[in-house]
């Protein structure tokens, strides 16, 4: 038995906090009878659970890592007819959705499940789950650059949160740079870089939270296996605990 926003969350159709505006709303039906009140227990695979006359799917979560090449954008469907990142895990049995995006132009690690509870905090700003990536720069990337990136940079008219920034090779034409950030701005890394003088020419992002990329080969997947998504959710378990 479980908390009826807990098992609306999990099945992917909203938030946990989202789920319970729905309750309260009398959206939510359990067995043909409205239910109201927040943390009425159920049984996922018994009960039959309703939001707005549709029943919810309780099929098993499933979690995928993706290393997503460029030109594929990081949405469902899209309006201009370009590839989608899910178009790469067709294969996929269930019907799974990005966590968090990547621009078209991005390389790398992407998440993809149908596990909307935990989908919801590692892409919450307030529990500041870590990405990594590898950024190639156009020209010399100065110290005084690497220091204002490390510092945070005004964008959108706030500064961005201090970034772990280490330089892995420099020449006179481009440099490739390490930078690890917790906020999720639209295009963050490629701004930032703009914004102290030195354009992204290429960047992949190697790590979300505790999964790294490592070997797998560019437009494939896999499944995670059941210590990486213990790590995920204690990742965003420790965040809970410390706020």
């Amino acid at each position: 038995m479980e908390r009826l926003q807990k098992a609306i969350a999990k099945a992917g159709v909203a938030s946990r906090r989202e789920a319970e505006r729905l309750i309260a709303a009398g959206r939510v039906r359990v067995n043909g009878q409205v239910v109201t009140v927040l943390g009425t227990k159920v049984d996922p695979e018994r009960d039959r659970i309703e939001v707005d006359g549709r029943p919810i799917r309780t099929e098993a979560h499933v979690y995928v890592m993706l290393n997503k090449p460029a030109g594929y954008v990081t949405t469902a469907k899209d309006p201009q007819g370009r590839p989608t990142v899910l178009d790469l895990v067709a294969s996929v049995p269930q019907r799974v959705f990005p966590v968090g995006r990547l621009d078209r132009d991005t390389r790398g690690l992407l998440l993809l499940t149908n596990d909307g509870y935990l989908a919801h905090r590692l892409t919450h700003p307030s529990f500041e789950v870590v990405k990594v990536y590898r950024a190639k720069l156009q020209g010399a990337i100065s110290r005084q650059a690497v220091h204002r990136l490390r510092n945070g940079v005004l964008l959108d008219g706030r500064m961005t949160a201090p970034a772990q920034v280490r330089v892995l090779s420099r020449s006179i034409d481009s440099s490739w740079i390490e930078i690890a950030i917790h906020e999720g701005r639209n295009r963050q890394v490629r701004r930032m870089a703009q914004a102290v003088g030195f354009p992204v020419i290429e960047l992949v992002r190697i790590q979300f939270g505790p999964l790294r990329l490592g070997d797998l080969a560019s437009g494939n997947f896999r499944y995670l296996q059941e210590v990486e998504v213990q790590a995920l959710r204690n990742t965003v378990l420790r965040r809970t605990g410390s706020r």
